[in-house]
């Protein structure tokens, strides 16, 4: 078996097979001493790697109200906001 330019492999068929990987199953590899160990991990959702990808990516002090103001287009003269 050979990588490619872009450091990819095919898993083989009996490999996928024993271990339940399918088309879009989410794998991890790990270094274990001097190999590499892959297994299939449960799916990430949608959402959760939203929250992954923005986590820690607001600005510190910004309110509730605050962002429910950016979100839904509201004004400081918004009754709503009080």
């Amino acid at each position: 078996m050979r990588v490619t330019s872009k450091g990819q492999v095919t898993i083989p068929r009996d490999v996928r097979k024993a271990l339940g990987i399918a088309p879009g199953t989410d794998v991890t590899f790990d270094v274990v001493g001097d190999h590499a160990q892959l297994r299939a991990t449960a799916p990430t959702s949608t959402r959760q790697r939203i929250i992954d990808v923005l986590a820690g990516t607001a600005e510190p002090g910004v309110t509730t109200e605050e962002i429910m103001a950016m979100t839904r287009g509201y004004d400081d003269d918004d009754p709503g906001l009080r």
